[in-house]
């Protein structure tokens, strides 16, 4: 299964050899020697070939891709990813749709695009080539979306954007909102200091007068002792005596 799986991812790779070396006149063919019904073969065989295996053949396949060739079957790998995404919301295959295949040129690309259906919806199996060379560019596997779909999934995304929007109004504005509090802190700072300060104050000047006090009472412990030695030498009492002032030398 693997090596089928495989063989039909890699037919894409075998055409394109085979259309770059035609040998057909460039003037009868449509693309670059390539012709419009070749370009739709090459889609018609890819798409419904994947079309044909189950989610677990393609899921075993890209495990074998990435054990064995992850570089040179990256495009196979995003090939069959991309079509397990769209079977996903589309439901089984059912079939091709008629008239849906086209091709666009555009500066160096050319495009091809094959409608497929599907139970639950279209799926647009897209191709991109190098015009120049018809080299394999770019595979795409996108699911058709009706416009009630696609104008929902708009509304959530905007009701989305707006959330976060909104989320983010609020944020900043709560963050504007905490500068008002460094104004406060920085008053709250400076009143704390100022209380310190007078706090500082005040102790000082309890040392102060502490110092003071004690001063004075030496000094009148001082004259106490003073008077009652002259008292004593004159045979007099203390209380004849007045102190007019102490000077201290």
């Amino acid at each position: 299964m693997k090596k089928k799986l495989a063989l039909i991812l890699s037919v894409l790779s075998c055409v394109m050899m085979l259309g770059a070396c035609s040998t057909a006149d460039p003037t009868t063919v449509d693309y670059n020697g390539v012709t419009y019904e070749q370009l739709y073969q090459q889609s018609y065989s890819v798409g419904t070939a994947l079309a044909g295996y189950s989610v677990s053949d393609i899921h075993e396949q890209i495990a074998y891709f990435e054990a064995n060739y992850p570089e040179e079957a990256a495009m196979d790998i995003d090939l069959c990813n991309k079509w397990l995404a769209a079977m996903e919301v589309s439901g089984n295959f059912v079939g091709v749709e008629e008239n849906g295949f086209t091709v666009t040129k555009s500066g160096k690309t050319l495009t091809t695009d094959l409608v497929l259906r599907f139970e639950k919806r279209n799926v647009v199996f897209q191709l991109v080539y190098n015009y120049y060379d018809m080299e394999l560019t770019g595979v795409t596997v996108e699911p058709v979306y009706t416009l009630g779909e696609k104008m929902t999934k708009a509304g959530l995304n905007t009701v989305i954007c707006m959330s976060i929007v909104f989320v983010v109004l609020v944020f900043i504005s709560l963050v504007i909102s905490c500068f008002k509090i460094f104004p406060y802190l920085e008053a709250k700072k400076k009143e704390n200091a100022l209380k310190s300060m007078e706090k500082k104050d005040a102790v000082v000047t309890q040392i102060e007068q502490r110092e003071e006090l004690e001063q004075l009472t030496d000094d009148t412990e001082l004259v106490a002792v003073i008077a009652a030695a002259i008292a004593s030498y004159e045979g007099t009492s203390t209380s004849d005596f007045v102190v007019r002032s102490i000077r201290r030398r």
